[in-house]
């Protein structure tokens, strides 16, 4: 706080009022007022230093500065109540119905009493912030559903063959002889088909296999 010069006055009387009492051995500067309305009273201990421009206004009731308290220039003291022993008071600073403990030490400028211009706590603890829109809330988007899946058929299990099963079964695989592919058929030709395929190509074949009759060997053909 701010607390303008004071500025010399050219009043070098005291202004007293009313119920005043002032020791010899307290010193007051020029230009203080001191006024005590109607049953009311002002006290003033020994020791007492009262700076200039000081104002002490007794108001219902008694105002009590007691021994070796020091009030700065420009002081405002209104109403009742009791300034403690050596207590300082700043210059500048205002009172309404102090009560100042003894050895208490005010800084210049300050304001004790006023109850009228008390800021409510919750102006000095909370920030005033503009009051904004709220802003649309997007409800959230859907995953797309997927169809399940569905997991691969697992071919079936065949019961373990036992000992008995697989020995008959061999001979029956052995016989068995693989169906040849393509459309032609295979022809298989025995022995007698090969003997009449051989007789039909070579008809004096024959003669020679079969055996000679009386132990005659056929004579040859000349050709």
């Amino acid at each position: 706080m701010y607390v303008s010069p004071l500025q010399l006055s050219s009043n070098s009387q005291i202004f007293v009022s009313g119920d005043v009492v002032v020791d010899e051995g307290a010193a007051i500067a020029p230009g203080v007022i001191l006024q005590a309305d109607p049953d009311s009273k002002i006290s003033i201990a020994p020791g007492v230093c009262i700076g200039m421009g000081a104002i002490l206004h007794a108001r219902e009731g008694t105002l009590t500065v007691e021994a070796g308290a020091i009030l700065g220039a420009g002081v405002l003291v209104v109403g009742k109540g009791t300034i403690g022993q050596n207590a300082c008071i700043g210059a500048g600073t205002t009172l309404i119905d102090p009560q100042v403990d003894r050895l208490l030490i005010l800084p210049a400028g300050s304001l004790i009493g006023d109850n009228s211009r008390q800021v409510p706590a919750a102006a000095t603890t909370e920030p005033a912030t503009p009051a904004t829109s709220p802003l649309p809330v997007e409800p959230p988007a859907e995953p797309p559903v997927e169809p399940p899946v569905e997991p691969p058929a697992e071919p079936p299990v065949e019961p373990p063959q036992t000992e008995a099963q697989t020995a008959s079964e061999a001979p029956a695989a052995a016989d068995e002889q693989p169906a040849p592919s393509g459309d032609v058929p295979t022809i298989l030709y025995g022995q007698a088909h090969i003997n009449r395929l051989l007789g039909t190509l070579f008809p004096h074949r024959q003669a020679f296999n079969s055996p000679p009759e009386n132990g005659q060997i056929p004579p040859e053909d000349s050709e």
